[in-house]
């Protein structure tokens, strides 16, 4: 197999790109490295199309190493043929190669083993291929007291036992009761029970090949919870015929009823039960992949909210009996107050509460409040709306959503950075720093535990682990973090960067002041010179020696960008978008005509953070009740998560409301993401208000 062929072929890229990736991961390089850095090499491959790139090799190594352990096992038992080992070499997949390879793969003992054991299998040939005129007369010559054969009877089950795994092993009859199952069968549920989230699945039936993924999860968590009884149901009739038009060549040959009896055996004991477990398992495996593909999508756009800069902000954790926690930040994020009040039930002390919020506020100058939008938020918000409006307050306040903030709270990031406080403030600081700096604050915690995207604990966890991780290392190295401020954690998804020499980064910047020059980290224990090379270009240092150490120019082109230095901004962009202008410049320099692009679009906007384009967060003065709402309003929200039927759209209440992807746009779209981003603000009309299920549904369309 010619694995440069066929990942060119797949994600259409031209060979001679996908050669030159392939070596430069096999060097060890990091996908933001190759993707920011070697665009001649990739022929400018985003990180996306990287990581595609990186699955595929992976899989057909795996493959081919698969390939050579069943051809080195079949060498072992002889049973390798010239036809088997052209067909295991031909086999496109591993489902393709282990269907090869199960006739002959060890098992379990079974019933078709021990009549093997029994002298059984020559009959059972006899009786399969249709060469026996009289079975019973054939039958009586396998009769073995020493073998433990007794009877003819005896002596036909067995044989009959061997028939029925050959129909469940080989791949002929597998395939065609596989493709009927697929094109015919029903994914069927039947359950019990009052729990809201399954009654649509009590009494549900599906065909198989068209049941949207999240259906898929949703029924097999329902299974799990033993809420539900899933079965496949296909036509047996159907099945058991087209198994026999394979096997069965003469219909009235004395061997028919034992075949018959076999096939019939075979199926339902057999066949469909492994075919079964093996569709369902396909089923959730592409479930899970298209929810880690929603949840990665929802990830990055997450935590590439933009930061809300220059606001001093007050972090408000709402809460009933406990009291409401409140944590101040400046705006660099630095605590400066921590507190409790109680405005909610069942204490209501709005007036004491209402006090320390306006001492709070004429003290710190705070001109921003984030409430965390959990339990007693919505008392909260009315108090905190209520409090700006009665004493005409310059702030403004937005809701945040609060996932993860207790899981940041205990967790050890959390005690490192602040040992001394209470871990029910933690929570407060998080959210107050959210708003300020999203990825900054978001990668402290686990992204499983940030509340986008569906079903994230029902899937394949190694494979969410492994597509979450990449999705944070791109946002991070895609943002840059400054080396003099940024946190272990922040450091930890640098390129090149493990948890221990971030560790060893922030010991070093603590020990001996901040760092002036990027060459510094070369002193960092266990930083070496390809980490180096991997992690410079995304950690930026403010006010250093080198200006160039403050933007993403790499300190290998630094020679280069010096040359360029001289122009001012208006021609660095004319010159970059201009193409003769690029080639001419870069064979002059020696150097790639990306890079140079690259090198001069980064001199013109030193310090540009992407982040700053996207649309910001919606800030409110005043606060929405369902009540307050009605059917064709329109209201400007902002998209909370987005799943696979629609997104959710906060507008204001306590409820997010749902836009059903039928309700996203006039034509045809395959899947909400085709329409919406997280943390778009959108126009939205509400089209139905369920009060008693505190739902609301809203349109983008015709508005």
């Amino acid at each position: 197999m010619d694995i440069i062929k066929m990942i060119s072929k797949e994600l259409q890229l031209q060979e001679k790109y996908v050669s030159r990736t392939i070596s430069l991961l096999d060097e060890g390089n990091t996908v933001p490295f190759i993707a920011r850095y070697r665009k001649e090499m990739t022929g400018s491959m985003d990180e996306e199309k990287l990581r595609d790139l990186l699955e595929r090799l992976n899989y057909l190594r795996n493959l081919e190493k698969r390939r050579g352990e069943i051809i080195h096992a079949l060498e072992e038992q002889e049973k390798i043929t010239p036809e088997l080992s052209k067909a295991i070499l031909q086999a496109a997949t591993l489902t393709a190669l282990e269907d090869i390879y199960r006739p002959y793969k060890p098992k379990r003992r079974t019933r078709a083993m021990i009549a093997r054991e029994k002298g059984l299998e020559d009959l059972a040939m006899l009786l399969f291929n249709q060469e026996t005129m009289d079975p019973h007369a054939d039958a009586a010559k396998f009769i073995n007291e020493e073998l433990g054969v007794l009877t003819q009877e005896e002596a036909f089950q067995g044989a009959m036992d061997i028939i029925a795994e050959i129909i469940a092993d080989q791949s002929e009859y597998r395939h065609v009761v596989k493709d009927l199952m697929i094109k015919s069968g029903l994914i069927t549920t039947k359950g019990e029970g009052e729990d809201h989230n399954y009654l649509d699945y009590l009494d549900y039936a599906e065909p198989v090949g068209k049941i949207p993924s999240h259906r898929i999860l949703a029924i097999n968590r329902g299974e799990r919870e033993k809420i539900l009884n899933v079965k496949l149901v296909v036509n047996d009739e159907t099945a058991f015929q087209m198994i026999a038009q394979k096997i069965i060549k003469k219909i009235s040959h004395p061997t028919v009823e034992y075949i018959t009896n076999a096939i019939e055996d075979g199926y339902k004991r057999l066949l469909f039960p492994s075919l079964e477990r093996e569709i369902r398992n396909e089923l959730t495996e592409n479930a899970s992949k298209k929810a880690i593909n929603i949840f990665s999508r929802n990830l990055k756009q997450l935590l590439l909210q933009p930061p809300v800069k220059n606001k001093i902000v007050l972090g408000f954790d709402p809460a009933y009996r406990t009291g409401c926690k409140l944590a101040a930040v400046d705006q660099w994020g630095k605590l400066v107050y921590t507190g409790l009040i109680f405005p909610t039930p069942p204490q209501s002390d709005i007036k004491g509460a209402a006090k320390v919020l306006l001492g709070l506020v004429a003290e710190f100058h705070i001109n921003a409040i984030a409430i965390g939008n959990g339990t007693g938020s919505r008392e909260s918000e009315k108090f905190v709306s209520d409090v700006i409006k009665e004493n005409e307050l310059a702030v403004e306040y937005t809701i945040v959503s609060e996932a993860g903030a207790s899981v940041y709270s205990a967790s050890k990031i959390a005690k490192e950075e602040f040992p001394d406080l209470d871990v029910s403030y933690r929570g407060a600081i998080s959210i107050a720093r959210r708003i300020q700096d999203p990825l900054a604050e978001l990668v402290k915690i686990d992204p499983k535990a940030i509340g986008v995207g569906q079903y994230q604990h029902d899937v394949n966890q190694k494979g969410l682990s492994t597509a979450v991780n990449g999705v944070v290392e791109d946002c991070v190295n895609s943002v840059g973090v400054d080396l003099n401020t940024a946190s272990f954690s922040l450091l930890s998804y640098i390129a090149g960067i493990n948890s221990r020499v971030a560790k060893n980064i922030v010991a070093m910047r603590e020990e001996k002041g901040q760092f002036y020059k990027r060459q510094e980290l070369l002193k960092v224990s266990g930083l070496g010179a390809k980490a180096f090379e991997q992690c410079a270009g995304f950690l930026r240092i403010r006010d250093g020696d080198e200006p160039l150490d403050n933007t993403a120019v790499h300190p290998e082109s630094y020679g280069v960008a010096k040359k360029v230095s001289h122009l001012n901004k208006q021609e660095l962009l004319e010159r970059a978008n201009h193409k003769q202008e690029i080639i001419k410049m870069s064979e002059d320099f020696q150097v790639g005509e990306l890079t140079l692009r690259d090198i001069m679009l980064e001199l013109a906007k030193p310090g540009r953070d992407p982040r700053d384009e996207l649309p910001k967060p919606i800030f409110r003065t005043d606060v929405l009740e369902l009540k307050d709402l009605s059917e064709g309003m329109v209201l400007m929200g902002t998209v909370r998560n987005i799943v696979d039927f629609g997104a959710f759209v906060d507008i204001g209440v306590h409820q997010d409301g749902l836009v059903h992807i039928s309700q996203m746009a006039d034509h045809y779209i395959k899947h909400p993401l085709d329409v919406v981003n997280i943390g778009d603000v959108v126009k939205v009309k509400i089209i139905s208000i369920d009060s008693k299920r505190e739902r609301v549904g809203l349109s983008m369309k015709n508005i």
